[in-house]
């Protein structure tokens, strides 16, 4: 994602140019990206710091796999993360047929909760509830890109 950003808006890409963004992006993630940003060294927590193995063939164009392929070498972990499906179709039936679980994690990336839910109609109530709030263009869909 960050690569197809950075060059929908710079004609040429440069390291610095590069690790910039690459700390922008990192500052504001959450979750999983979040996570990807420990493991790369580009968050404030971060233990090891391996931003160079991936600013540096990033702004020669190398291709994500290939700079994943060497990274897994120096962590297995790093290519390891998997996302969760996106939902796109907030409607109560396609809700129901969703896990639990499933419901309470759409719920969690969005920063809510549901203290004392009990029954799953009451997650899928709150879903409903709170969807536009996190897509107001779109009301019954989910649009973020992770």
């Amino acid at each position: 994602r960050l690569y197809k950003s950075l060059v929908a808006t710079h004609r040429e890409l440069s390291s610095a140019l590069v690790e910039e963004e690459l700390m922008k992006a990192c500052a504001e993630a959450t979750g999983k990206e979040n996570r990807l940003c420990y493991y790369l060294g580009a968050s404030s927590d971060a233990a090891a710091k391996v931003t160079g193995e991936v600013i540096r063939p990033l702004s020669a164009h190398v291709p994500v796999q290939k700079i994943c392929q060497r990274l897994q070498s120096r962590d297995q972990q790093i290519c390891e993360l998997r996302y969760e499906r996106q939902v796109l179709d907030w409607s109560r039936e396609a809700l129901s047929k969703m896990r639990v679980l499933e419901l309470k994690r759409v719920l969690a990336s969005w920063g809510e909760e549901c203290r004392g839910c009990l029954e799953k109609t009451e997650l899928i109530d709150l879903i409903q509830e709170v969807a536009p709030k996190h897509s107001p263009a779109q009301p019954r869909t989910h649009s973020s890109d992770l």
